[in-house]
């Protein structure tokens, strides 16, 4: 599949089948993901895999889709603002890796902002001044959504003199 396929074709996923997934596999796609951007070679991400346990906790709505992994993606503290800034930036990078690695292998991905909430934060032992990018249920979809129009690129850009 070429880059721009693998970029159009990419949807989120709110409902998976049981299978697992293979844990090497996952390696892979983090380790992948790795190669993101990142200021400095800082490397901001931090990952914790969310058990059973803290999963239930977290009280998810559709339990995260019965996804079979879930992940908390962190950014690691920084010491100004503008750093804080550049980290939040790498890991949407290295999240956007992520994604886009695990859907080249067919599978699919959920984005939940919910990890940033003070509750939240708390279940999953988040310390201060990192930054709770995202929890992502990961697994094999149940079904594909259609893709949603995109506003035309056009109507977003802005020539400067």
């Amino acid at each position: 599949m070429s880059m721009d396929q693998l970029i159009r074709t990419r949807r989120t996923i709110k409902s998976f089948k049981p299978d697992p997934i293979a844990e090497t596999a996952l390696l892979h796609w983090l380790e992948t993901a790795s190669y993101a951007p990142n200021h400095r070679m800082n490397e901001p991400w931090e990952l914790l895999r969310v058990g059973p346990a803290t999963r239930a906790k977290l009280n998810h709505k559709t339990d995260f889709g019965h996804a079979p992994v879930v992940l908390a993606l962190l950014s690691k503290p920084a010491a100004t603002a503008f750093e804080r800034d550049e980290n939040l930036l790498a890991v949407a990078c290295f999240a956007q890796n992520f994604l886009l690695a695990a859907h080249e292998a067919g599978v699919g991905a959920y984005w939940a902002s919910m990890g940033a909430l003070p509750q939240n934060r708390e279940i999953l032992g988040v310390q201060e001044g990192y930054d709770v990018v995202g929890l992502f249920a990961i697994g094999y979809p149940e079904e594909i959504p259609n893709v949603r129009p995109r506003t035309s690129i056009a109507d977003k850009l802005t020539l400067l003199p």
